[in-house]
């Protein structure tokens, strides 16, 4: 790993000299990447800069979090292709950004800021601690480096990627820097029962029944101490729920006690199927995850197959043996 310091000095030097920024990032962006955007675009902007943020269709912000700040996004069609510097956040990976990717190579200079483990394959200037809890901690290290406004609703994006990357602070990622940044961004107002209860506490009816046909369909391997389900598009279809309703799934099917690694399944459609997988510590699922040419974390990692969900979980069981 490169030097993180000198790398966000690099990437302030480029975003202070900037007349126009435009930040993107991963198709169905979560609270992290959603925070990261929004919170750097609004900054930018608050610091005399024309910035815009956006990410590929589906271009939907979920209801969960329309709380933030959603005046800097732009549809992935409108967003600018003469751009002084564009800035790619919770992801290194070109095809995560899906369509936008040409847009963004034909900005000036191309920045990368992440916290997963890359090869730094692409952007002009990486940035990348896979030591941060999220790419928001890089986010709110690289603002106050430029000395960028940080007001209620940059600090409120901000917040939601750090409580949802980090499992509202419970995961081994979560650092006593993860908290000094969390108790700095609530001193500009931060409404913490707000975010709360929009990301945590509150769901469409439907979702019930989502829940209740994944949960039904778990399996237990106790011999590889593994449990898994599948999410199938008539789910959605009978609950009335759109795909990017059901990023809490995880959560639930990792709690099977006497698991180390859990796997759910969503059939995107026919032959794509995106798989994610969570781990308590023993097992590297990022590894796994590398096997299907994914990535991610020691305890969290995705990847993307056109394999029979058999398939995928026999390969996930020889990993495991």
């Amino acid at each position: 790993m490169s030097d993180i310091s000198a790398d966000l000095k690099a990437v302030a030097k480029l975003l202070d000299s900037a007349e126009s920024i435009g930040i993107v990032g991963h198709v169905g962006p979560d609270g992290d990447a959603l925070g990261s955007m929004i919170g750097l675009a609004r900054s930018a902007r608050l610091a005399g800069k024309k910035a815009v943020a956006s990410f590929d269709e589906p271009f939907v912000v979920s209801e969960e979090m329309s709380f933030l700040d959603a005046s800097v996004l732009v549809r992935p069609e409108g967003f600018p292709r003469d751009l002084d510097v564009a800035v790619a956040v919770d992801t290194s990976v070109r095809s995560r950004v899906g369509s936008l990717a040409g847009a963004m190579e034909k900005a000036h200079r191309l920045v990368v800021l992440d916290h997963h483990i890359s090869d730094g394959s692409w952007g002009d200037v990486v940035a990348i601690d896979a030591t941060a809890a999220a790419t928001t901690e890089l986010v709110h290290e690289l603002l106050n480096l430029l000395d960028w406004p940080i007001d209620k609703e940059v600090a409120t994006a901000l917040y939601t990627g750090l409580v949802t990357d980090t499992g509202r602070f419970q995961y081994s990622s979560v650092s006593s820097r993860t908290h000094s940044i969390a108790s700095e961004l609530l001193a500009h107002g931060v409404e913490t029962d707000v975010v709360g209860q929009k990301l945590f506490e509150e769901a469409s009816f439907g979702y019930f029944h989502v829940v209740s046909r994944v949960l039904g369909r778990a399996v237990l391997d106790v011999d590889h101490a593994l449990v898994w389900s599948i999410m199938e598009p008539a789910d959605l279809e009978a609950a009335g729920i759109g795909y990017h309703e059901t990023d809490g799934l995880m959560d639930l099917v990792r709690m099977a006690r006497g698991t180390e690694v859990a796997c759910l399944l969503k059939r995107k459609s026919p032959g794509v199927i995106k798989g994610s997988l969570r781990s308590r510590g023993r097992v590297d699922v990022a590894a796994i995850a590398r096997s299907f040419d994914g990535g991610g974390h020691h305890n969290a990692a995705g990847f993307t197959s056109a394999s029979d969900p058999s398939e995928i979980v026999e390969q996930i069981v020889a990993h495991l043996s």
